[in-house]
């Protein structure tokens, strides 16, 4: 992608004979049916509010067409948010607010920055996580938040995927990274089905490389040796009801046959016999593998994948679901307290810094990880300084300390320098030292002052990136 430019400010309008011209050199972009800001921290600040492609003011008090962040730590016009149809996504640009305005832990000035989706903005002390989605914003009301929780679009994607495929009888695969809750997702799906029989959960790789048949399929008594009695196996034991395959992908291969002949006939023959047998089960099957890249490589048969997949649901990780996150830290925090005390456990409040950390941080076992921080925090009785910090959280959400509160009720906001030192910006890329220079109409003492450095730097970095500047001078 090349260049992205502004021909005016950021936030001036474009005349009707400039936007004929754009659209006819250039893609237009409409805004996607859904996009919003969701404010995570601290609690209670209200309802998502949506983005479209008119531009928005966000500050602390509500006045016409204005997003609001009632906290004393929000400017009363803090920032803008708004559409570029031609980069084709939201921007956020810094109003001279008291407090500053950071992305993804990067702050922000009056040159508006790009949003990509699950973006992490902070506006003085508060934190919200912007989403977008190209479909209408829709729920599954028959599929539990207790056992599917969240209000992100991701959880309500998933949501809307679980409630189509759990009355149907047809076997579900479901993909997704360690930790994301797969097992829940199943247990949801035999919920929905209404089969009466049991829920039976199978862990493919803690099976048994010699035994894996018998124990899926079952044996019959001297079928090998140590098999003194006959055993119906997971199947004929889930009958009426759903087996559940986790680690689907770790099934040894010369074993897979057998399982697609179960599947497509409902019928499994026991290890030592001859006689089939007939079962009444709805599979499900999960996996943190591609399964498609294991069949391209001879890993997984072809026809099995194609077979579990009628109903494929994608369960995302944490990272693509941030807007959760924070409630999930309460979620589980009280889950740790339950077992441990008897009362309700005391409201846990973390500082903002750690709270954006918590956010940015990539989280590659999900909820598993989450879990391990919110017990290293409740064995430091709910209170844990930040020298106290998992030293992974410490190089990120790199943000400005708490804010100082903003004034009481200031006439207008002045643009006051900001209360946080402003840590110096990484070198940019060709292509974003490109877009500074076009807005700053190509003025490295403008360049200099959007990167905060000498403008030396950026000659330098005009060199290296053998940038000529067109017909301007270079010290302007």
């Amino acid at each position: 992608m090349g260049p992205r430019k502004f021909e005016k400010t950021p936030f001036e309008p474009r005349s009707a004979e400039e936007t004929a011209s754009t659209e006819r050199s250039v893609r237009i972009c409409a805004a996607p049916r859904t996009a919003r800001l969701v404010l995570v921290h601290p609690r209670g600040l209200g309802e998502p509010q949506a983005l479209a492609e008119a531009a928005v003011v966000l500050g602390r008090q509500r006045d016409a067409g204005q997003l609001v962040a009632a906290h004393k730590t929000v400017s009363r016009q803090h920032a803008a948010l708004r559409w570029d149809p031609v980069a084709g996504c939201h921007t956020v640009a810094d109003l001279g607010s008291r407090n500053g305005t950071w992305v993804d832990g990067r702050s922000v000035h009056a040159l508006p920055v790009y949003l990509e989706d699950q973006a992490v903005l902070r506006f003085g002390d508060v934190l919200a996580v912007y989403e977008r989605r190209d479909a209408d914003l829709r729920d599954a009301p028959q599929v539990s938040t207790d056992a599917v929780p969240g209000e992100s679009l991701a959880a309500r994607k998933l949501r809307l995927a679980i409630g189509r495929a759990g009355p149907d009888l047809a076997p579900a695969l479901i993909l997704g990274e360690t930790g994301v809750g797969k097992e829940r997702i199943a247990g949801e799906l035999h919920r929905l089905s209404g089969r009466r029989g049991p829920l039976v959960a199978v862990n493919c790789a803690a099976l048994s490389p010699q035994l894996v048949e018998s124990q899926l399929f079952g044996h019959t008594r001297g079928a090998f040796t140590g098999a003194t009695t006959e055993q119906p196996g997971m199947f004929r034991a889930a009958s009426g009801g759903t087996l559940f395959l986790d680690e689907l992908g770790e099934l040894p291969l010369d074993l897979q046959p057998k399982l697609l002949r179960a599947v497509e006939l409902g019928e499994v023959v026991a290890v030592g016999s001859t006689q089939g047998h007939r079962v009444d089960v709805r599979l499900i099957a999960a996996t943190n593998r591609s399964l498609a890249v294991d069949v391209e490589q001879g890993k997984f048969r072809r026809d099995l994948y194609a077979r579990l997949a009628l109903w494929e649901i994608h369960a995302p990780p944490l990272r693509a679901r941030r807007a959760d996150l924070l409630a999930w830290v309460d979620r589980l925090h009280r889950a740790w307290h339950a077992p441990r005390s008897r009362g309700e456990p005391p409201l846990l409040e973390l500082p903002v810094a750690l709270a954006e950390a918590l956010l940015l941080q990539p989280w590659p076992d999900n909820l598993r990880g989450l879990q391990r921080f919110v017990h290293a925090f409740g064995a430091a009785d709910d209170d844990i300084e930040p020298d106290a910090w998992p030293a992974h959280l410490l190089s990120l959400g790199a943000g400005p300390p708490a804010a100082a509160p903003a004034p009481a009720a200031p006439p207008v906001d002045a643009p006051a320098a900001r209360t946080s030192p402003r840590a110096p910006r990484p070198r940019p890329s060709r292509e974003a030292l490109l877009a500074t220079l076009e807005a700053n109409a190509w003025s490295i003492r403008a360049t200099a002052k959007h990167y905060e450095c000498e403008r030396k730097q950026i000659t330098r970095w005009l060199g290296m990136y053998a940038i000529a500047l067109p017909g301007r001078d270079p010290e302007a």
